[in-house]
C-alpha cells in the first residue's frame, strides 16, 4: 500500500475574501478622508496645524490596526499572542520618540549655552574653488 492510496480528510480553506474587501474599503475611505483634509488645509489653512497632525496620526494608527488585524492575521489570534507582538512594538515606538525628543532637547540646550557652537552654526562657509572645479567641460 503506497501513500497515494491513503486518503486524508480534505480541510476547507478558511480564507474569507469578504473580510479582505471590507478591510480594503475601510483603508480606502480613511486614505481618501486624509487626502481631502490635506487638500482643504493646503487651500484654506482652515484647521490648526497641530489638530491636523493629530488627526493624521489617529488615522494612520487606524490604518495600521486594520492592516495588522487582517493581513497579518492578528485579529483572529488569541489575546496573549497579540499582546506579545503589540507591547514590544509600542515600546519600540516609545523608544524612538524618546530618543528624538532627547536629541532635540540636547540641540536646543547646546545652542543656548554653548556660545562657540551657536556662533559656528550661524557662520556661512565660503566655497573654495579648486583648480579642478574651475575648469569648464570640454576646455583645457
Amino acid at each position: 500500500m503506497s501513500t497515494a492510496d491513503v486518503s486524508l480528510p480534505k480541510e476547507k480553506s478558511s480564507f474569507n475574501s469578504k473580510a479582505v474587501w471590507r478591510t480594503f474599503w475601510i483603508l480606502l475611505c480613511i486614505t481618501v478622508f486624509e487626502l481631502i483634509i490635506a487638500i482643504i488645509y493646503y487651500e484654506t489653512h482652515f484647521f490648526p496645524k497641530h489638530l491636523l497632525n493629530g488627526v493624521f496620526i489617529i488615522m494612520t494608527l487606524a490604518k495600521a490596526f486594520f492592516i495588522i488585524a487582517e493581513f497579518m492575521h492578528l485579529g483572529h489570534e488569541i489575546r496573549n499572542l497579540v499582546m506579545t507582538i503589540a507591547i514590544p512594538a509600542c515600546l519600540f515606538i516609545w523608544f524612538l520618540i524618546a530618543f528624538v525628543w532627547d536629541g532635540s532637547s540636547y540641540h536646543t540646550l547646546r545652542m543656548r549655552y554653548d556660545k562657540y557652537a551657536n556662533e559656528q552654526s550661524k557662520t556661512k562657509v565660503q566655497k573654495v574653488e579648486t583648480q579642478e572645479e574651475g575648469k569648464k567641460p570640454g576646455k583645457e
